[in-house]
């Protein structure tokens, strides 16, 4: 073989060794996310199961504290249920004491 020949040789099996060191790699990453996805065990799922427990529980609080310190509740009932509930009862019908004869027996 001459220099050429052997060069391009040479060459030609320094890029097959890139791809195939690429392909290892991969292959290598393929492995490691398999042994990653293996099932978890029963303990894992019972913390996965407490800590999305505790995050509802979390935003449950953060919520019923945000109502407590700016007063949502009472802020609900006084421009909203109030007006609502003035109307209903300055529209219904009373007697008027007034209009009812004075009787003594």
């Amino acid at each position: 073989m001459n220099k050429k020949k052997l060069a391009k040789a040479v060459l030609k099996d320094a890029r097959r060794l890139k791809k195939d060191t690429k392909k290892l790699k991969a292959l290598k990453k393929a492995q490691k996310a398999a042994k990653r996805g293996k099932k978890p065990s029963a303990g894992y799922a019972v913390l996965k199961v407490f800590g999305k427990l505790f995050a509802i529980l979390a935003a449950i609080y953060a919520v019923l504290f945000s109502v407590f310190f700016f007063d949502l509740d009472g802020k609900l009932l006084y421009y909203v249920v109030e007006p609502f509930l003035v109307k209903h009862y300055d529209r219904m019908d009373r007697k008027n004491p007034l209009d009812v004869p004075y009787e003594m027996k």
